[in-house]
Parts: C-alpha cells; sequence; structure tokens
C-alpha cells in the first residue's frame, strides 16, 4: 500500500513537473514568436524567429509529443495578433511539428548529445523539405487572394533574377533558410539544453 501511494505521489509530481514546464516553453516560444526580423537575401515578407528552440527543448526534455504541443499552443497564441488569417501560423505549426517531432524520436531512443545533434540535424533537414509542399500548396495559394503571384515571385526575381517560378524560388531561398533557421535552433539548444535539463526535469545535476 505504502508502495503504491509512493508511486502514485511519484506520477503526479513528474505531471506537474511536464505540465509547468511545457507551460514555461510555450511562454517562451510565443515570445520569440513575436520577435522575428528579416533577412536582406530573403524577401520581406519572410522574417526569421527562434520561436522553435524552446519546443526543441521541450522534445528532448519530455518527448517529441511535448514538442508538437508546444508548437501548436505558441501557435495558438500567436493567432490572436495574427496578420495572416492564421495561415502562416498553421505553415508555422506544420514544420515546427515536423521539426521537434523528428529531433525528438530519434533523441528518445538513445539519450546521448551526439544523438541529440543528429536528431536536430534531420529535423532541420525534414522541416526544408516539407517547407517546399507547405508553401507551394497551402501558404502560397492563400496569399495569391492578397498578393499575386507575380508579385510574390518579383520579390524573388529582386535578389536572384534568375528565378523563373514559385516552386525554383521555393527549392532556391525558402528550402535552404528552413534548414539553416533549423540549424540555429539546434546549435543554441547544444549550449543550452544541458544546463536547463536539470531545472525542465526537476531533477538534481547528479541525475540523469
Amino acid at each position: 500500500m505504502q508502495n503504491e501511494q509512493t508511486v502514485s505521489r511519484t506520477d503526479t509530481s513528474a505531471r506537474i513537473r511536464l505540465i509547468a514546464g511545457v507551460g514555461m516553453l510555450t511562454a517562451a516560444a510565443a515570445v520569440l514568436q513575436y520577435l522575428e526580423f528579416p533577412i536582406p537575401i530573403m524577401p520581406p515578407f519572410i522574417k526569421l524567429d527562434f520561436s522553435d528552440l524552446p519546443a526543441l527543448l521541450g522534445a528532448y526534455a519530455y518527448g517529441p509529443v511535448a514538442g508538437i504541443l508546444i508548437e501548436f499552443l505558441k501557435n495558438l497564441i500567436h493567432c490572436a495578433v495574427s496578420q495572416s488569417a492564421t495561415i502562416g501560423e498553421l505553415s508555422n505549426f506544420i514544420l515546427g511539428a515536423v521539426f521537434t517531432c523528428t529531433a525528438g524520436l530519434i533523441y528518445r531512443h538513445n539519450k546521448t548529445k551526439k544523438a541529440a545533434l543528429l536528431g536536430g540535424l534531420a529535423g532541420a533537414l525534414a522541416m526544408g523539405l516539407i517547407s517546399i509542399p507547405s508553401n507551394y500548396w497551402i501558404v502560397y495559394p492563400f496569399y495569391y487572394n492578397f498578393m499575386p503571384e507575380e508579385t510574390v515571385l518579383a520579390a524573388y526575381q529582386k535578389i536572384l533574377p534568375s528565378m523563373k517560378s514559385i516552386f525554383q524560388s521555393l527549392l532556391v531561398f525558402n528550402l535552404p533558410f528552413t534548414v539553416v533557421k533549423g540549424l540555429l535552433s539546434v546549435a543554441v539548444s547544444m549550449l543550452i539544453y544541458k544546463p536547463l535539463s536539470p531545472i525542465l526535469k526537476g531533477l538534481h545535476r547528479n541525475q540523469k
């Protein structure tokens, strides 16, 4: 009976830590999503932010489902001030979910720094690849209702005149941009995850 009570208290404590950790990381992700800035080598409607970083940390600490949940909640919060009729948030969620889920799945099976790095690299690549169909079939067709396709293409051609189509532009610009965006989050996570891990998991530093 005492053992059952001890297990129950342990499970309750773990759930509380999980909820608190996901909540804290969601808040951080929501704030970072507002701190976006343009990149000179990209069209002005494409901006960089680091809101995937907290979700990646959550995927490492609590598993891939937590990473997806953080991505969902941060975009749900951002919908309140969306200027894209939530289509931008939908795209951000799709890409972020692919990124954090891939990284979290790989890390879950082998919780080492090498696996975390490998998972992050795989997640960034997967996110970049998914960005092509996501933008081509979902995001850009919606934006064409407000900005003609020719205008969008012209924004790419202003940077690189040889661009002949939106699909080519997505391959040349969006794919590497999205991969690099993921890699930046991975690089920062490699620096801060170990010191943050005891806080996120509610463990002492001498424990795993």
